[in-house]
């Protein structure tokens, strides 16, 4: 017989959000004036190794500098590497874990919804990617959003032209462990992709999929009444 399971509160889920101090949005401001773009990443680079207040609260400093949007309450773990923070959006309440690296492109967009919690060791190939709020990612996760087309054959393939596919994550949703998701899919509202699973097409809004290659195995049954916004495009239909 297994051992029994135990229930205990959400802690991220639940946290109240405490809007960042006046001395730290002013401390951004004023790096702001005195560094330059490559300078603050540099800056950044410093801090971002050590745990403790101090490098958290430059971390923190140093992207709302960099960033497109830096909401309030941001964790931001030890060695998080992030390639063109000009381009990302942090809501509010974000957490990041340790070691996760965001692939961002000097033309791209990526948002990261309010609430949402990306789990340690993830990895999002960010060039065109939209993750909705209250979205959980689990440690190890990842996220392709662009693949080489291999054409023509004559060439190497990592010198043939990049496609650029959108991701798009819906509300609420929940990424397992070591999941992969593949360039161009579109994740629904409130969806559950189980560990390890390679998502190569759409999940239907509230569905849950497993497997290689992920298969819809279940269905939650949708809240009653009136449900959080999901993002454009979710997928809504098998």
């Amino acid at each position: 017989m297994g051992l029994l399971a135990r229930t205990v509160a959400a802690v991220h889920g639940q946290r109240a959000l405490v809007p960042d101090p006046r001395h730290e949005i002013e401390l951004s401001a004023e790096l702001t004036e005195r560094y330059d773009r490559g300078e603050l990443a540099e800056l950044y680079s410093r801090f971002q190794s050590r745990e403790g207040y101090v490098d958290a609260l430059l971390r923190r400093a140093c992207l709302r500098a960099l960033a497109r949007r830096f909401g309030n309450d941001i964790t931001i773990g030890c060695n998080v590497s992030i390639r063109h923070p000009e381009t990302i959006e942090f809501g509010d309440g974000v957490w990041i874990g340790e070691q996760t690296v965001i692939h961002g492109r000097f033309d791209g967009q990526c948002v990261i919804g309010d609430g949402a919690w990306i789990g340690p060791h993830s990895y999002m190939d960010a060039r065109d990617l939209v993750i909705g709020e209250c979205v959980g990612w689990g440690p190890g996760a990842k996220v392709l959003g662009s693949m080489h087309i291999g054409e023509p054959v004559e060439e190497p393939i990592i010198r043939t032209p990049l496609a650029i596919a959108p991701v798009r994550i819906g509300a609420w949703a929940d990424i397992g462990v070591n999941a992969t998701l593949l360039p161009g899919v579109t994740l629904g509202q409130g969806c559950i992709v189980g560990a390890g699973a390679v998502v190569s097409r759409d999940v239907p809004a509230f569905a849950k999929v497993a497997g290689v290659p992920a298969r819809v195995i279940g269905r939650r049954k949708p809240p009653s009444g009136a449900c959080a916004p999901a993002i454009a495009g979710s997928a809504d239909a098998p």
